[in-house]
């Protein structure tokens, strides 16, 4: 295999290995994801290994933060400190490991209520804030920070304008009450409510919390393999520095 600093490669053989099209590559090289190829006496681009490296990277890194951060991260890594590039993708990581705790939080959350009678309302449940603070022995102002988090967000009476919870709500209300007794902070829940009043059944939330899962282990894949082709790219770098 030729050396990363070697060149050799034509866009071609750049776009093939990598999975991109001419073009892409050519915009790849543009846009500073891939350092400046080199140009033959007939003005041909020869890209090196290092080109090939930082493509891989940059469509590994897509995959797991998006383009626009794994733009930024690849650039990095050919422009910035060691330091900084490396603090990027620390940051990367740190950012899934974050969600994936929340993840993890929010599903522990789905089980504490999956014996929470979630379709057990009556028409006549709709109270207003003050009547379902009371049943739930709460301060109206815990729901009125439960309305501004998203968690419970309640109707408004057409003509007073005052909060009305509809039995709907008040299901919800009655499950973050005793997620919130059990000790569940507000991002889990803010990132499990949603699911539960689409699904209205706790089973089909932790379905869902378990493709979410799966799409961060993805994710997570990917930052793995965008940092071995990284880490290439760092080691080209130091080498002719």
């Amino acid at each position: 295999m030729p050396g990363l600093n070697s060149g050799g490669m034509r866009t071609a053989d750049v776009a093939r290995r990598a999975g991109y099209s001419v073009q892409q590559v050519r915009n790849l090289e543009r846009d500073g994801v891939l350092p400046p190829a080199t140009r033959t006496a007939t003005g041909y681009r020869s890209y090196g290994e290092v080109h090939l490296q930082s493509a891989l990277a940059y469509r590994a890194l897509a995959a797991g933060v998006g383009p626009v951060e794994a733009k930024k991260i690849v650039r990095a890594f050919h422009q910035s400190p060691a330091s900084r590039a490396l603090a990027l993708l620390d940051a990367a990581h740190a950012r899934l490991a974050t969600e994936r705790t929340e993840l993890r939080q929010a599903r522990e959350a789905a089980h504490a209520i999956s014996g929470e009678p979630v379709d057990d309302v009556r028409t006549s449940d709709s109270m207003s804030i003050s009547e379902l603070a009371a049943a739930l022995g709460v301060r109206p102002s815990t729901l009125r920070h439960w309305h501004a988090e998203a968690l419970v967000v309640p109707d408004r009476d057409p003509v007073r304008g005052t909060r009305r919870y509809t039995p709907a709500q008040v299901r919800d209300a009655r499950i973050v009450h005793q997620l919130r007794r059990a000790g569940y902070r507000i991002t889990p829940l803010r990132a499990l409510m949603p699911e539960l009043r689409r699904s209205r059944r706790p089973e089909n939330v932790l379905a869902a919390l378990a493709a979410r899962d799966a799409g961060i282990t993805a994710r997570s894949e990917a930052l793995l393999d965008g940092a071995a082709a990284l880490s290439a790219v760092l080691a080209f770098h130091r080498r002719t520095a």
